[in-house]
């Protein structure tokens, strides 16, 4: 191993000053929106989720309250949860909300139509009315070098589940239908923020953007990223120095885009977090598998698949994180 390169151990990605790092990005971010791109503010879109709630106490330590705008942007799917927290975060920090729910938008893009058009051709059944929805990757897979198997699951009003293997006409079609949802918030945030010539602030987390997690010009259409290089462990060790609201902090991070209940792990990443982090970190930095095995309590061949995962997801995502491309 590189004699310059901090051994391996799991409080490897501990921030050693908690405050200098939300004031550095907190300056970075009032220069950036101020001085690089002349805006007096910024529009946020929060959910009740981590992400959006440290970027929304990062935003308030930046410009200050009153040049901060907090926009729910529910749905009919959306879980109820979501918007109490996010009132809940945006009364800690004192912001003025609006609520934007864009259901009636998405109905007039035929989202859900058209996302359900492509289940019943699994479920022949399924009808929203009488079932929830939700489609997911199996963690077992991670550790066999082949990508990822998804699948579609029904949920009926007793929380009987039925899973059948996703094939790729049908998930092209329940994604690109779902992407409304993303595509729609952004748009209205970008109304908000041109009227009151602020910019949008994004929340993805360093993992959603290298691995792919967004919707290209939805949740990655943003002006300025000001977490975009932290880990998820990190994004946690910001909330609780900010104040974020303990019942954000403890809340399982969802996807909150299907109608059925959905973690993050299910649907992409495919391990949780606080292992995530740190073997991507590892992979990142050069670390071996066989420096990385012991310490995740793996083998080296597990965390050699893991790694091939990584690569794979960053590769088939990059066209997501491409501009348009001019001749």
């Amino acid at each position: 191993m590189n004699s310059e390169k901090k051994p391996f151990t799991k409080s490897i990605l501990q921030l050693e000053n908690v405050e200098a790092k939300s004031i550095h990005i907190a300056e970075k971010l009032r220069n950036d929106v101020f001085n690089r791109l002349n805006r007096m503010g910024g529009v946020i879109g929060i959910s009740g989720g981590i992400d959006s709630a440290v970027t929304f106490a990062l935003a308030v330590k930046a410009f200050g309250a009153e040049k901060v705008l907090g926009v729910m942007l529910p749905e009919k799917d959306s879980s109820g949860d979501s918007a109490r927290f996010a009132q809940k975060l945006a009364d800690k920090f004192g912001v003025k909300t609006i609520t934007e729910n864009i259901t009636g938008a998405l109905q007039g893009f035929g989202c859900y139509e058209r996302r359900d058009e492509a289940v019943k051709r699994i479920f022949p059944e399924y009808d929203p009315s009488a079932y929830k929805m939700k489609i997911g990757v199996k963690s077992s897979g991670l550790y066999t070098n082949l990508p990822p198997l998804f699948s579609v699951i029904i949920v009926d009003s007793h929380g009987n589940e039925q899973s059948k293997r996703l094939p790729a006409t049908e998930f092209r079609q329940i994604e690109a239908a779902s992407n409304f949802k993303q595509r729609s918030r952004m748009a209205m945030l970008y109304y908000h923020a041109e009227r009151l010539h602020y910019s949008v602030i994004g929340t993805p987390n360093k993992h959603e953007a290298d691995q792919g997690f967004f919707v290209k010009y939805g949740d990655g259409g943003a002006d300025v990223m000001p977490i975009g290089h932290l880990y998820k462990t990190q994004v946690y060790q910001l909330a609780r120095h900010l104040g974020v609201p303990q019942e954000i902090i403890d809340r399982t991070p969802t996807t909150d885009t299907y109608s059925a209940e959905q973690t993050q792990e299910e649907f992409f990443y495919q391990i949780p977090f606080e292992q995530m982090d740190l073997l991507w970190y590892a992979h990142e930095n050069g670390y071996t598998p066989e420096e990385v095995a012991p310490v995740m309590e793996l083998t080296a061949e597990q965390v050699k698949s893991v790694f091939v995962n990584f690569e794979r997801k960053y590769r088939t995502t990059e066209y997501l994180r491409m501009g348009p491309i001019r001749d």
